[in-house]
């Protein structure tokens, strides 16, 4: 009887861990990636509750390479790096970081969306995804009307 219910445990955990989406890594060092670009989302932007601040993004040299060629491969990694925006009389300086959101390309692992795994880790913890198993619905849902860009709003600035 034991070993029935250790073989049944066995079989669900292995059917739990199949299933649970790959964890996207922490991109460490992602400051000494290409830099994007930046912009900012005001106040009156539809992005502006869950998205509002500044934002740099920063690219992999793999995704610096699918900026270039229009087609991300495996390894990319794009980096979205959201900070308060925080006005001072007539400049906006960064606060204190919101999210570090990041696309990881790897079409093995991330079929289910586009090929790109998602994760935001909260004020740029690693320790603190915020994404989780809902990258389908909470990232990649947005992206989807970007197929024909491999799924990505950004371009590379001249």
């Amino acid at each position: 009887m034991k070993t029935k219910i250790l073989a049944t445990l066995c079989a669900a955990t292995a059917t739990l861990a199949l299933a649970a989406e790959p964890e996207v890594p922490y991109p460490t060092g992602y400051r000494d990636w290409h830099h994007v670009k930046s912009m900012v989302i005001e106040e009156g932007h539809p992005l502006y509750g869950a998205f509002g601040g500044i934002h740099h993004l920063y690219a992999n040299p793999q995704a610096l390479a699918g900026y270039r060629e229009g087609a991300f491969p495996d390894g990319a990694v794009i980096v979205f790096d959201l900070l308060e925006a925080v006005s001072s009389g007539n400049a906006i300086t960064e606060g204190p970081r919101k999210v570090l959101g990041v696309m990881h390309k790897d079409a093995g692992k991330y079929g289910a969306t586009g090929g790109w795994g998602f994760e935001g880790f909260g004020a740029g913890d690693a320790d603190n995804r915020v994404v989780g198993d809902q990258a389908a619905s909470a990232c990649f849902a947005c992206h989807v009307p970007q197929q024909e860009r491999d799924y990505t709003f950004s371009r590379l600035r001249d």
